[in-house]
């Protein structure tokens, strides 16, 4: 079982990344990371009808490569632990549906993939789970839509405005270190802190402080 040091968590088993996958849109893969990726979609509605649908696309998709390229088979995922920036995490309710996998839909925006991370660690610590998924997505147009206003409507962005990425992560999280793997040996969940930000549209000056409060 995990211990705590304060409000941070030792994990004893240390659960190891198992395999990984990513996939972006357009605008991520002509980046600096674009070779790094396992794919690109030049086309921003993957085949979709709705951002929201291709958002969803886009989630799915990246599971099924991180099941791909492990070396488990599905019937093997214990959990999967995602989330999206979508209301009720919609976007990865669709997109796991089909799989059949018990599923455990989490919100923390741009830290949901390390509250997946801290959340399937401790299962996996537990002994409840050997394998799990840990996953998020969003998709830009479907976040502009939802938070700020619709593509359609054709409004100027601010200058402080953020770009959310076009694009899903996805690791299989497994039981037990690996000498050989990047594993999680520590986890610390922060407090809300209010640093007083107005603009709505600065994400980036409320998400990236540089001072961090400490505790000795």
């Amino acid at each position: 079982m995990a211990t705590r040091i304060g409000k941070t968590l030792i994990f004893d088993t240390c659960p190891h990344i198992r395999q990984n996958a990513a996939i972006v849109g357009k605008k991520e893969g002509e980046g600096p990371l674009g070779n790094e990726f396992d794919e690109v979609y030049a086309d921003a509605t993957l085949g979709e009808d709705s951002w929201e649908k291709a958002e969803s696309t886009l989630l799915k998709k990246t599971v099924e490569k991180v099941i791909e390229k492990s070396d488990i088979e599905k019937k093997d995922i214990d959990c999967i632990f995602a989330g999206d920036l979508l209301n009720q995490c919609t976007g990865s309710a669709f997109a796991l549906t089909d799989l059949l996998i018990p599923f455990c839909g989490l919100y923390g925006a741009c830290s949901t993939m390390a509250l997946s991370l801290v959340m399937g660690s401790l299962l996996l610590e537990s002994g409840g789970a050997q394998n799990c998924i840990c996953a998020t997505g969003s998709h830009f147009c479907s976040s502009e839509k939802q938070f700020r206003f619709p593509l359609e409507y054709g409004g100027q962005r601010t200058p402080t405005a953020q770009w959310t990425v076009t694009g899903s992560g996805a690791v299989i999280l497994s039981a037990g270190a690996d000498d050989t793997a990047p594993y999680i040996e520590k986890a610390h969940i922060g407090t809300i802190q209010d640093f007083g930000i107005t603009d709505a549209a600065n994400m980036g000056a409320a998400m990236a402080p540089v001072s961090v409060i400490l505790t000795p």
